[in-house]
């Protein structure tokens, strides 16, 4: 009986395997969203139409599956820098998204500002929308609601800009 159990299973799993080109975990009510991945910036689209793109600007971001990474970096047309750097630890649910900041660095040149560093360790939580495969966060340390897809993560801050990012693994 075990026998014809196991090579029932192993049927269905190379049929399923032939037909769909691989076989993925079913997902449970219980079990949490992932945003997990390597996202590089593609593009910035700004309020007045102008698109920017690498090397004008770059970022980096990385989510494992409890770490998030973020760096970005772009130059005005006086050649002043602004680039950005995040680490911190982050869990995701259906509902909630919990970040905690290890530490950031800002060099701000456009604004005039200092070099600023956090070493804070604040946490903050917001709301997750999960819908037909996409989730939706309005990030609680960063002016950006972003949505994850299946292969890219669009970055929008109201008046700012429009980023897109693309899943490179």
């Amino acid at each position: 009986m075990k026998t014809r159990l196991l090579f029932g299973s192993a049927l269905t799993l190379a049929a399923t395997i032939a037909t769909h080109g691989a076989v993925q975990e079913p997902k449970t009510a219980s079990q949490p969203p992932s945003i997990a991945g390597t996202y590089k910036l593609a593009s910035r689209l700004l309020p007045d139409g102008t698109m920017h793109r690498p090397p004008e600007i770059m970022g980096l971001l990385t989510y494992t599956q409890t770490h998030r990474n973020f760096n970005v970096f772009w130059k005005d047309a006086a050649g002043k820098i602004f680039s950005c750097s995040i680490a911190s630890t982050y869990s995701l649910t259906p509902t909630l998204y919990t970040e905690t900041l290890l530490f950031s660095v800002l060099n701000d040149q456009i604004g005039g500002k200092e070099i600023a560093y956090d070493l804070s360790g604040k946490t903050a939580t917001a709301a997750v929308k999960v819908d037909a495969g996409r989730i939706e966060i309005k990030l609680p340390f960063d002016p950006p609601t972003v949505v994850f897809g299946a292969d890219r993560l669009t970055a929008t801050a109201e008046g700012q800009f429009v980023d897109t990012w693309e899943k490179v693994q």
